[in-house]
């Protein structure tokens, strides 16, 4: 049976993986990648920033060992996503390390509309694409959607911090749990907002599906 990895630990990711190749023969696997993320900075645009970091992962799985979980995936797919701020398209709001942190993050957002991109990388061994390590191949789409917060008042900033719904949120949320009450898509994808480039997702469900 052809296989499929994602190296991700984030669980909304996991759940759109899952559901996409439900229907088909294509067994499909998890694991967290072990390495170090670079941090979001400054000075570089933010679909820089995003496209770079998904590269670097796509780089660590390229060489990550996969004993145990199966003997050789088909494919293997990685994703970075980054939060824009709303006031500066230099400027990343990445995963908040406190409630300090998360509660400047959401202040930022509040009342605004701000991008969100994602960057995915598909490795195959088609010898398509920037090459990697161990025969692996990169192909990588990114992509933006627009989201819009309504104002955070002082009692639901409370709630959404002491919910830690922002824990390991990039731009402290997550649109798909808490924060989906006070925000909305204005362009893009749902996808996108979730954690993949929509046209990464396109690539697997019109070819890569058909093709494994």
């Amino acid at each position: 049976m052809s296989s499929i990895l994602l190296a991700s630990a984030s669980t909304r990711r996991r759940a759109i993986i899952s559901e996409l190749f439900k229907d088909s023969e294509i067994g499909v696997c998890f694991c967290e990648l072990k390495h170090d993320e670079p941090e979001p900075t400054s000075g570089v645009e933010v679909s820089t920033q995003v496209q770079e970091a998904c590269i670097k992962k796509a780089e660590a799985a390229s060489i990550f060992s996969y004993d145990g979980i199966l003997d050789s995936p088909r494919a293997i797919i990685v994703s970075d996503t980054l939060v824009e701020d709303p006031d500066d398209y230099l400027v990343a709001l990445g995963k908040p390390k406190d409630e300090v942190l998360a509660a400047s993050a959401l202040i930022r957002l509040s009342g605004k509309r701000h991008k969100v991109w994602s960057s995915t990388t598909i490795l195959e061994r088609d010898g398509q694409g920037l090459v990697m390590n161990n025969g692996w191949f990169a192909r990588s789409w990114t992509d933006f959607s627009i989201v819009e917060f309504d104002e955070i008042n002082e009692g639901l900033m409370e709630y959404l911090i002491s919910s830690r719904s922002w824990f390991g949120k990039a731009g402290g949320y997550d649109f798909a749990g808490e924060a989906g009450r006070i925000s909305k898509i204005i362009q893009g994808e749902e996808v996108t907002v979730l954690g993949f480039s929509g046209r990464a997702i396109s690539e697997l469900s019109t070819k890569i599906l058909k093709r494994m």
